[in-house]
């Protein structure tokens, strides 16, 4: 073999070399900027799906859990809850939810899958404000005497009934949101993935 023969068979090793560190190199920069791209853990959690454990809910019970940073209340109505229902509806804005946020399902008095069960966003839809619990009946606070049962925001007087719809004459324009969710067994539900979906 001549001179020139090994000197060729050397340039080709360090230059498959060269080309191979270099490949390597080029994924070690590239993994970093590639991962800067996907979203963070938290911003995943933020918009995923939550599972919810509603089997120790006890009727008039409500639970809060978070979903997309906002919270979602949980809430188990007795019969004779979900028996207002019908009767405040000559008081409330949208009684029948037709400019209201839900899902097709949850599209009927009750607006949920299974009346007894409410699932609703609790962020009040005049200017996001928290709105409160007012289960008891009559004036508890700052209620009226003939007060049913329901959701007060304190920050401009919103009162929602106990489906989240929203009474006549006050601030909030449309009823309180219902997510997308679904049953998993009869115990847990899922928020965030629709019932058609699951």
């Amino acid at each position: 073999m001549t001179d020139d023969g090994v000197d060729r068979g050397k340039r080709r090793f360090l230059t498959a070399l060269t080309t191979g560190v270099g490949a390597v190199g080029a994924v070690f920069a590239a993994t970093p900027f590639v991962l800067s791209m996907t979203p963070s853990a938290r911003a995943r959690a933020a918009g995923a799906p939550v599972e919810v454990d509603i089997g120790k809910v006890e009727p008039g019970m409500m639970i809060t859990v978070e979903w997309r940073g906002k919270p979602v209340w949980i809430v188990r109505r007795t019969p004779e809850m979900l028996k207002t229902l019908e009767t405040v509806t000559p008081q409330l804005a949208d009684p029948g939810s037709s400019r209201s946020e839900q899902p097709p399902y949850a599209a009927n008095e009750a607006r949920s899958i299974k009346p007894e069960l409410l699932v609703v966003v609790g962020v009040c839809t005049h200017l996001g404000c928290a709105p409160t619990k007012k289960f008891e009946l009559g004036p508890a606070g700052d209620m009226p005497s003939d007060w049913l049962g329901g959701f007060y925001c304190p920050c401009h007087g919103s009162k929602f009934d106990l489906a989240g719809r929203v009474y006549k004459n006050v601030p909030a324009p449309t009823n309180l949101p219902i997510p997308p969710y679904s049953y998993l067994t009869d115990s847990r539900i899922i928020i965030g993935v629709d019932k058609g979906a699951a």
